[in-house]
């Protein structure tokens, strides 16, 4: 009933399959752009690489586009100048609601939510040399790294740092840049939201001593209690550096597309992706959540696209309320 209904309600955005069984293109775009975030981050990595995948399969011009992360591919995404892009659950919301500082008051809900991604640990790195081992090590004053403006890691890092009682000296940048710095000395900390591995964090592994700190379990379940993340563990074989796993918490990542985009192309779109895992793992390793049933992570944050509900109803058997799919 549910798929019948779904049906129903998206006659008007989907194409009709033609006679010889393909897909009707009509209306398609003659090219895409996804919105990444900085290079040497994840979402770059991962972000380019599912772009040039649904490019060579669906024919289609299409790439990964650098941009300030999370925040600006809400905004970018609504209002069309980027066909695709990449969120997390917190800044979804707050841009949904209007409380984008991208522009305030503007309630971005022509963003939907088409594939699960992998979740985003929030993580710290320092030199070996600096002796900073343990949250509480971090000296008043600190000069922290943390991302890009409006990225995930700046919206909210900052924010658990203070809930943990760490005084600091805010700085921004892509994150090759400010891996070079704290190689340079420029920086004491850098605080990643990324997933894992980090790019970043990977070159410097090779360069040079790092420390990757966890979290102490009260600082967990602190950080925990404030924000809306979940715990986990950063894999010992994330990074050559670990030993065994690292305590932290994350956030989840979706896709997601301009809800006026072809019902027919999306779905093909996310069919390429959620269809083989394999490829997409071998873009990056983040995406070995990149699975049908992480679908459920989306607890009613975004709404879903129209083909792409119809794709995960038809081939993940799921149980998408008619209200939560754009356009109903």
């Amino acid at each position: 009933m549910k798929l019948a209904a779904l049906i129903a309600t998206t006659a008007l955005t989907s194409t009709a399959a033609s006679a010889d069984g393909h897909v009707d293109r009509t209306a398609w775009p003659e090219s895409f752009t996804v919105g990444t975030a900085s290079q040497g981050g994840t979402y770059f990595a991962y972000g380019s690489g599912w772009a040039n995948l649904v490019a060579e399969e669906l024919g289609v011009t299409g790439g990964g586009e650098v941009t300030g992360g999370p925040m600006q591919n809400m905004a970018l995404v609504h209002t069309g100048d980027a066909q695709f892009g990449m969120t997390t659950m917190g800044p979804a919301a707050e841009s949904i609601a209007g409380t984008n500082p991208i522009a305030p008051g503007l309630e971005m809900t022509n963003a939907c939510a088409i594939f699960p991604m992998y979740q985003t640990p929030f993580s710290v790195t320092a030199l070996t040399s600096s002796g900073i081992a343990t949250i509480a090590d971090i000296p008043d004053g600190a000069r922290i790294g943390f991302g890009p403006a409006g990225s995930t890691s700046d919206t909210y890092f900052p924010r658990m740092m203070e809930e943990l009682g760490v005084n600091f000296e805010r700085r921004n940048g892509g994150w090759s840049d400010l891996g070079g710095q704290l190689q340079d000395g420029l920086l004491d900390v850098i605080a990643f939201a990324a997933g894992v591995p980090v790019p970043a964090v990977s070159q410097l592994e090779v360069q040079t001593d790092v420390n990757i700190i966890e979290f102490s379990e009260v600082e967990q379940a602190t950080i925990q209690a404030a924000f809306p993340v979940a715990a986990f563990d950063i894999s010992a074989d994330a990074y050559t550096t670990l030993t065994a796993p690292a305590r932290s918490v994350s956030m989840w990542n979706f896709a997601i597309a301009n809800c006026d985009l072809p019902a027919s192309f999306v779905k093909a779109a996310v069919d390429v992706v959620m269809s083989d895992n394999e490829r997409m793992v071998n873009i990056h390793r983040a995406a070995r959540t990149t699975i049908p049933e992480n679908y459920t992570k989306n607890a009613g944050v975004l709404p879903w696209h129209p083909g792409a509900a119809e794709w995960f109803i038809e081939n993940a058997g799921a149980d998408i309320p008619a209200e939560q799919i754009f356009g109903n």
